[in-house]
């Protein structure tokens, strides 16, 4: 079943303002808040992160029906790959060696903010090229 395509967007946002903020504090708590979102959201699907809920709940019974939906295989493999950056963020900033952590957690935000502010998620860009390279090598 498709999903509107606002929602993962809209968590990009979200995640974007959480990680800016534990970049420019260089407080571990954020990042820990965005690793369990983007492992939720890696386990279950973008509908049920906790930005998914918010969206759910909150933002789209204010705004007009979805006029776009998208899978949500891309999505969540992106959700994925952020765990993995959030989560060398997080062993960066809380085990050292601390550039690992502002580089994973900069490279987080950068794909975050390019799927918020331009609606290009670099996570799904990443799922449909393994999926080619996948069926190719069948």
């Amino acid at each position: 079943m498709d999903i509107d395509a606002r929602g993962p967007r809209f968590g990009a946002a979200v995640t974007t303002v959480v990680l800016a903020v534990a970049l420019i504090t260089g407080s571990a708590w954020p990042l820990a808040w965005q690793t369990l979102a983007f492992a939720l959201g890696a386990a279950g699907g973008v509908a049920r992160s906790p930005y998914g809920w918010v969206f759910r709940t909150a933002v789209r019974p204010r705004l007009g029906p979805p006029t776009a939906f998208e899978a949500p295989q891309p999505p969540r493999f992106a959700q994925a790959v952020g765990l993995l950056f959030a989560g060398f963020g997080l062993v960066g900033l809380t085990l050292g060696p601390g550039w690992l952590g502002l580089a994973a957690t900069g490279a987080a935000l950068a794909a975050a903010f390019l799927n918020a502010a331009f609606g290009y998620c670099l996570g799904c860009e990443m799922y449909l090229l393994v999926r080619r390279v996948a069926v190719r090598a069948e």
